[in-house]
């Protein structure tokens, strides 16, 4: 006994039979809405045939597919704009402050950097034995500057005033060194802030929306692969009265 097909798609216009389809209302919701949007006057009760249904199911995962990728490169356009702004550029302050220095500049360094050291201080703590022991034993029968060392007194003075403002001068330098250092440290921080920021973003939308889609996709594939399961069983129930047939009624 043949099959009647007695239901009419609401898409291409064709009959089918009850097992070639579905009807509206037992459609996913996805489905559904894209189905009322190019069939405005598909109804709940409207009929479905398979073939339609996987159109739509392939139009809809090449529209979600598309979505993402636009996203997808949107984000890595933004953010790889962001990594090639000048404004963000790392400078090695080395070079900036060192591989500049003049010759009194790099004379004020190495004053600065001795006249803070232990060297410096012990070597003068053996200059001031020394002379005063000089001046006081008169060894070798020299007394250039007899108690209460006024020539001392005098050099000393001297070298404070030459040694203030060379230290000064070094001090500047470290001062300028450290501006340098927080102003680059200011751009290491902003351009790591633009790139995390793009970067949640980006994990955002894995996790927000593609994620979503990912489940979207597997649960239409999910359905094609029942419903064609479901076609291979009807083709296997309608094919078994004709093997009973023909095993009964052998042809001569």
């Amino acid at each position: 006994m043949a099959i009647k097909k007695n239901q009419i798609c609401a898409i291409c216009g064709n009959r089918f039979t009850l097992m070639e389809g579905l009807f509206l209302r037992d459609l996913s919701d996805l489905l559904k809405e894209q189905v009322l949007k190019t069939n405005s006057y598909a109804k709940e009760s409207s009929f479905i045939c398979l073939k339609d249904m996987q159109k739509l199911r392939l139009a809809r995962m090449q529209t979600i597919i598309d979505q993402d990728l636009k996203v997808d490169q949107d984000m890595g356009a933004k953010l790889q704009r962001e990594l090639e702004k000048d404004t963000y550029v790392i400078t090695n302050i080395n070079d900036t402050v060192y591989g500049k220095r003049t010759t009194g500049q790099r004379l004020a360094d190495a004053v600065a950097k001795f006249g803070g050291s232990w060297g410096f201080i012990i070597t003068f703590v053996v200059i001031l034995v020394v002379w005063m022991t000089i001046n006081i034993v008169h060894l070798f029968g020299i007394n250039f500057d007899p108690y209460p060392f006024i020539l001392l007194n005098l050099f000393l003075s001297c070298v404070a005033a030459i040694q203030a403002p060379i230290i000064m001068m070094s001090q500047n330098r470290s001062a300028e060194r450290d501006r340098f250092d927080s102003e680059n440290d200011y751009k290491t921080n902003m351009k790591s802030e633009m790139e995390i920021r793009i970067l949640h973003q980006k994990l955002d939308q894995l996790n927000e929306v593609q994620w979503p889609h990912i489940l979207d996709i597997q649960k239409m594939q999910i359905e094609v692969l029942s419903e064609i399961e479901n076609e291979i069983q009807s083709l296997k129930t309608n094919n078994e009265p004709k093997r009973d047939r023909n095993t009964r009624h052998p042809q001569k």
